[in-house]
């Protein structure tokens, strides 16, 4: 598998105006089986747009292009998985290197495991100090982000079989 790796900066204010539609995604949210079981995905108690993105004034996007070869296509979520562990890591690291950012995960949380998130038990998170957001469940349009600032059109799985690429985005808010 090859991994291309694409950034883009942007300003909070012009990724809102267009790019940002918390409406339109919290609906895709509401049909995921993530929707109020992992404290990364919506519900929130606080308002995205308001209370998170206005905190920042720059967005770093950074997305992850996974090129798979024929031979590679059959563990193609599990190399998916491995390539999104490495992008939180990533930006992990560039948090310790910007004071004060953020970092916004490529999907929803996996520090506790697959559906291991104590929100569906009605318990607090038990790592709030990794808890990270997407930019899909703040109401970001990832697809039209990828499109018109990465210069990168998203491929989809169809019928269980895997794309001829796969990107990863995520980012850093500071």
């Amino acid at each position: 598998m090859k991994i291309e790796t694409y950034e883009k900066e942007i300003k909070v204010t012009d990724y809102i105006e267009g790019y940002v539609c918390v409406e339109e995604f919290l609906e895709y949210c509401r049909a995921c089986e993530n929707f109020d079981r992992k404290w990364s995905c919506p519900s929130y108690g606080f308002d995205p747009v308001e209370d998170y993105w206005k905190q920042f004034e720059t967005l770093k996007i950074v997305g992850k292009k996974l090129v798979f070869e024929e031979g590679e296509k059959e563990n193609w979520k599990e190399r998916i998985e491995e390539v999104q562990a490495l992008l939180t890591e990533e930006l992990f690291v560039r948090e310790l290197e910007e004071p004060e950012s953020r970092s916004l995960s490529a999907g929803s949380c996996r520090i506790c495991g697959y559906d291991n998130c104590a929100r569906k038990n009605g318990e607090p998170c038990r790592f709030p100090d990794k808890l990270r957001y997407s930019i899909e469940s703040l109401g970001g349009n990832v697809g039209l982000t990828c499109t018109k600032l990465l210069g990168l059109p998203l491929q989809w799985v169809e019928e269980g079989k895997a794309p001829d690429y796969f990107v990863l985005v995520g980012g850093l808010l500071y």
